[in-house]
């Protein structure tokens, strides 16, 4: 993997997810699920992901895989139309601006745990069945350094992307006896990107993360950057590596 291998994409038709499924492409996978909830999103992004790649299988599936029923679909529509499920990235959620809690209104808290931590425990535990009974499988789950340094503003985002980390670390001890391995990435600034934007322009968000943006002397993180981390976390190279949760931040942190 990812040469001649068929990958499942949560959160893929735009961002980091879109990145990865494209990096992943170009590395050699013979073919591509993406998923998101925007059907002309979706569609767009198929259409121009296949004139790059006119030779591999490049497959949508809509929904949002925060809902068990959603994450079981899609996983069975990647069976339908790849045949198995050699590598499975997950870039639901994170979209979330920064707010510190007491600002945040006690209804919005259970959707930021659904968008980011129950998707991805939702689409591993999916494709899961599909990755055992093939012998193998390669799960990289998107989180964010917020999982790993309290900051303020993101102590509900934080905690969410804590549970992802810690979910990913136990899915790799669990998963490795059938071949399986499970990493997290988690960046902090990732250009190229509309939450990036978004997180700029916003007036709390984006006074916190100018801070971080200077501290980033190895220069901010692209999305394609990220990507490349994803697909050697992916490749055979790293065939040993299963149950880290791995940083790429520029030097705006080093855990």
């Amino acid at each position: 993997m990812p040469n001649g291998s068929m990958a499942v994409i949560t959160g893929g038709t735009a961002g980091i997810g879109r990145a990865c499924a494209e990096a992943l492409l170009a590395a050699g996978a013979r073919g591509v699920l993406i998923n998101g909830r925007d059907a002309g999103r979706a569609e767009r992004a198929r259409v121009d992901i296949q004139a790059q790649f006119p030779r591999a299988r490049v497959a949508v599936a809509l929904g949002d895989v925060s809902k068990a029923e959603v994450a079981e679909a899609v996983m069975a529509q990647a069976i339908q139309q790849l045949g198995r499920i050699d590598v499975l990235v997950n870039s639901t959620g994170g979209n979330d601006l920064p707010r510190l809690l007491f600002r945040t209104p006690p209804a919005q808290i259970p959707g930021i745990f659904e968008r980011c931590l129950f998707a991805q425990i939702l689409s591993c535990a999916a494709a899961l069945p599909y990755m055992r009974e093939a012998g193998g499988g390669a799960v990289i789950n998107i989180a964010s350094d917020a999982g790993k340094i309290p900051t303020p503003g993101e102590s509900v985002i934080g905690a969410s992307m804590a549970g992802i980390i810690m979910f990913t670390r136990a899915l790799a001890v669990e998963g490795k006896r059938d071949g399986i391995r499970a990493n997290v990435l988690t960046p902090s600034l990732t250009s190229g990107t509309e939450h990036y934007d978004k997180v700029m322009a916003d007036p709390f968000a984006g006074r916190l993360f100018a801070k971080a943006e200077k501290m980033a002397a190895l220069g901010v993180v692209s999305k394609e950057e990220l990507a490349g981390l994803a697909v050697f976390l992916a490749s055979s190279a790293a065939a040993k590596i299963t149950g880290q949760a791995i940083s790429m931040t520029g030097g705006i942190s080093a855990l």
